[in-house]
């Protein structure tokens, strides 16, 4: 996060100091060429600033360098007034104002993925802004080389008609849409998808969404996934054959739930999601992705849908616990299908000099009461791992980064292995390696055993039969366990570490908690055969799609 703020800060700085400067030296100067050299770093910083701040507002820099190489232009022509000149100037401008407004008018429209359709005019919004970043390019190096006024007016008029285009299908589907829908409407249509999948996080959020895809497409029949938010299109249509479809709005959602939809899944407890929740004619279904004691897996919010999926019994009880009351008939106890991949450990493991240890400290939460975060203390925990000659799997969690302390103290940690790699090769692991190279469940496999924070690796783990320490990073004292009844079945860790040794000691050699582990595993993950887990999903799931079910009671106003 750190990191992000300086490149943008940088990228920002460059873009306006360099806009200026290029106006200003070929305005109150006559170093006509160095002022136009300028102004392509100029445009050249802007672009970079695009890429790093896709929000940012680089009007006045824009504005600024064509009004730079404008003049420079008249300056190295020097024949007095050019009518040519004067109409890129002013063809030029209008580009320059209409740009912004046009991508975020283009940002507005439905947009689909994994549809036999192509809707053209959005995305060629969204790249109008780099269209002038090249055209005012053109123009400086026309300059530069004094060559006739017309040819960069050509070249404006014709990245001008592109965007009149662009401009006029924009209107036309604003202001006079299809009587019969769009075509991403006619699409699906045609599809028929029997549910939906929405979906609608912060970024860096997709693996809520993508963990759950697989098993989606294993019950057989057609559906879609709604987004609400850009950044995840071609993510998630990268990990799906279904149609998937960006809706910025309601009109775009409207247009995008067509009739032959039965269900609604949800994997979080998103805003957004009451934008679909209204339509009373479906079946709304809660699915989580994870499930974990934490205060969040109890929300309140779960009593809007009209089924809950959960892992386990457990999670039933962490409701009722919670003061959350919700009609037991809502509940739907269908496992956690994605750890049907994770090998089941039922013996102890051989002894090893080097077992491998997974550590996954989660991030800081939104609100002090989610804060379960172990990194400000996890030093002391590394040490005395790599002290046991231990190989450590460092996954934090995907947000991380978003608190710049935590940021810091992780890099920390991967300092001290890289250091310990390099001085006994012992093959630790984190950054990339751990998180993007390996799923979740290669991890577990890999693993001896688990060091965690309170979150929803725990229960996903725990089906393997191995043995975990939970971290007590609150001030919950003796009460840890009453509030996380999970951490019963492990080896809590105080957060000021002072029974690290201990909790070792058991987790890798004695490992005295075997019997209540398992107990833990049929509360936590529902108790189904191994080898068709994923099938109480999947049939739960098939159950919601029957016509006899799909048009619940409707809410009471």
């Amino acid at each position: 996060m750190r990191g992000d703020l300086v490149r943008k800060l940088i990228a920002r700085v460059l873009a306006s100091g360099l806009a200026v400067s290029a106006f200003l030296v070929v305005a109150l100067t006559g170093a006509t060429a160095a002022g136009l050299a300028v102004a392509v770093a100029a445009l050249a910083a802007t672009a970079w600033e695009r890429r790093v701040r896709p929000n940012a507002d680089g009007l006045v820099e824009t504005v600024l360098v064509a009004a730079g190489i404008l003049v420079g232009y008249a300056r190295r022509a020097d024949d007095g007034f050019d009518p040519a000149l004067a109409a890129t100037a002013l063809v030029l401008l209008g580009l320059v104002l209409l740009v912004g407004p046009l991508r975020q008018a283009g940002a507005l429209e439905i947009r689909a993925a994994n549809l036999p359709v192509r809707s053209w005019a959005p995305p060629v919004a969204a790249r109008l802004g780099d269209a002038v970043l090249v055209l005012l390019a053109l123009v400086a190096l026309a300059a530069a080389l004094a060559l006739p006024a017309w040819l960069p007016l050509v070249a404006t008029l014709l990245v001008g008609a592109g965007c009149a285009a662009v401009a006029f299908d924009l209107a036309r589907r604003r202001f006079r849409p299809p009587a019969g829908g769009g075509p991403i409407g006619r699409a699906l249509r045609r599809h028929q998808p029997e549910f939906v999948l929405h979906f609608s996080a912060p970024p860096g959020s997709e693996y809520q969404v993508t963990m759950w895809l697989p098993y989606l497409e294993r019950i057989g029949r057609p559906f879609l996934v709604v987004l609400r938010e850009p950044e995840f299109l071609s993510t998630v249509a990268a990990a799906t054959r279904a149609p998937v479809v960006l809706c910025p709005t309601l009109t775009a959602l409207d247009e995008a739930l067509v009739p032959t939809l039965r269900a609604a899944f949800y994997v979080n407890h998103g805003a957004k999601n009451a934008h679909v929740i209204r339509f009373n004619q479906l079946t709304h279904v809660q699915l989580h992705h994870g499930d974990s004691d934490k205060a969040p897996s109890a929300n309140p919010v779960s009593a809007i849908f009209d089924k809950i999926f959960v892992a386990g019994p457990a999670a039933i009880d962490r409701y009722a616990r919670a003061g959350v009351e919700i009609p037991a008939d809502k509940f739907v106890v269908v496992g956690r299908p994605q750890v049907e991949a994770i090998e089941v450990r039922r013996e102890p493991a051989p002894a090893s000099a080097h077992p491998t240890v997974l550590y996954t400290p989660t991030w800081t939460g939104h609100h002090a009461d989610a804060n379960y975060c172990s990194l400000p203390v996890a030093e002391t925990l590394i040490r005395r791992l790599v002290d046991r000659e231990a190989v450590v799997i460092l996954r934090a969690h995907p947000y991380t980064d978003r608190n710049p302390a935590s940021a810091r103290q992780l890099a920390q940690l991967t300092d001290l292995l890289a250091a310990d790699r390099a001085k006994t090769g012992r093959r630790h692991l984190w950054g990339a390696a751990a998180a993007r190279d390996l799923t979740l469940t290669e991890c577990v496999n890999r693993a001896d055993a688990l060091v965690s924070d309170v979150s929803g690796v725990i229960s996903d783990w725990l089906y393997s039969g191995k043995p975990y320490a939970v971290t007590d990073t609150g001030a919950d004292g003796p009460h840890f366990v009453e509030r996380f009844p999970l951490a019963a079945s492990g080896y809590v860790l105080r957060r000021d570490m002072s029974n690290v040794d201990e909790v070792l000691t058991a987790l890798l050699d004695t490992d005295p908690k075997v019997a209540q582990r398992w107990a833990a595993r049929s509360r936590y993950l529902g108790d189904f055969p191994a080898d068709s887990y994923a099938e109480a999903f999947l049939t739960a799931a098939r159950r919601e799609l029957e016509p006899d079910l799909a048009v619940p009671t409707p809410r009471a106003p």
